[in-house]
């Protein structure tokens, strides 16, 4: 009686070959990989870089004094950034942020300068205002199942008509704010380094949000509905409730952030926050986060906007143009997405 036909091997030597080859790599693709994994080590070292460049061609850029400049400037757009980033992380995009915080800036002093109502009250009106953006955007995006780009392009001049209108198109003056409303902008000394308290509350706020995408389960959730919506419904994650708690979340840290707002400029305007919109886009794509979605880190915007403060205030200091900051920041820009896209062709 014949034995059963048995399935050949393939010889070892293909087996080996085979083998060799699915573990072939690259110093280029180990740098890929080593990027997708720490997507704040790209802008870490360009942050490094251009501070040593700067500095090697004018030593009066690493002055106490210009570096203070530089983390006054950055509170901002880096505390606005946080809740840019959170959005961003789920696959969308906010172009209301700069007006939405102005909003809330403004209620914050004008109730607290012409109703005459108590700073902490005033500063909770304000949280209340910057929730209830966040909450009308997401209402949208989750409800309507309308593109983010699409939901804030209008929210943003919805915001702007609101604000303008409730402000008479006025400003208010520091003078006229309680201590408390302009604290943020008042300084301490760090080594002959001028700190305002509109920096350490971003850095507060940046380590608070950092820990909480790490080691919650909302953080992956929010990691999972970035990377794949389809996938993270699947998985039993309710896509719309996380895509709406960020949105949330991303109005109370933008109203943190008028409160910073007015404290560096000692008073609040209705044109104050018009370049913030996209300022913290920059950051964000700046400091590695993917504008598809699903993949950076919090302090990787933090990178991009010290980054963007260095190349502008390092440009001036070496005596170019404005011109010349506007470019370099667009060309980091442009270059930021570049990598992004090679980097998202890792093989995971």
């Amino acid at each position: 009686m014949s034995q059963p036909a048995t399935q050949a091997s393939p010889p070892t030597s293909e087996l080996d070959l085979a083998q060799e080859f699915l573990h072939r790599t690259t110093p280029l693709s180990r740098l890929r990989s080593l990027l997708h994994r720490y997507p704040a080590l790209s802008p870490a070292i360009v942050l490094v870089i251009s501070i040593i460049v700067f500095g090697v061609i004018n030593p009066r850029f690493l002055n106490p004094a210009n570096l203070s400049l530089i983390t006054q400037q950055v509170a901002v757009v880096g505390t606005i950034g946080i809740a840019q980033t959170l959005i961003i992380l789920t696959g969308g995009i906010d172009l209301s942020v700069g007006a939405a915080a102005t909003l809330a800036g403004l209620v914050i002093a004008q109730t607290a300068s012409t109703n005459h109502v108590p700073a902490v009250l005033s500063l909770l009106l304000g949280l209340v205002v910057g929730i209830a953006t966040g909450f009308l955007n997401g209402i949208l995006v989750t409800r309507l199942k309308l593109p983010p780009f699409i939901v804030t392009l209008g929210t943003l001049s919805i915001f702007t008509a609101i604000l303008l209108l409730y402000s008479n198109s006025a400003s208010v003056q520091g003078q006229d704010l309680p201590p408390l409303i302009t604290s943020l902008g008042n300084t301490f000394n760090v080594f002959g380094v001028q700190i305002t308290y509109g920096v350490v509350v971003m850095i507060v706020l940046y380590a608070i949000v950092a820990s909480i995408l790490a080691r919650t389960s909302w953080g992956r959730h929010v990691y999972a509905v970035g990377d794949d919506p389809e996938a993270a419904r699947l998985a039993g994650i309710r896509v719309s409730r996380v895509l709406l708690s960020v949105y949330l979340a991303a109005g109370a840290i933008l109203a943190i952030g008028a409160w910073v707002l007015i404290g560096r400029v000692n008073g609040i305007g209705p044109n104050d926050g018009t370049s913030i919109n996209l300022e913290s886009i920059t950051a964000v794509v700046i400091g590695g986060t993917s504008l598809f979605g699903g993949r950076g880190t919090v302090w990787g915007t933090l990178l991009g906007a010290l980054i963007v403060g260095v190349f502008e205030e390092g440009l001036a200091v070496a005596g170019l143009d404005v011109l010349y900051q506007v470019l370099a920041v667009g060309i980091l820009v442009i270059v930021a997405v570049a990598v992004d896209q090679w980097i998202r062709k890792v093989r995971k």
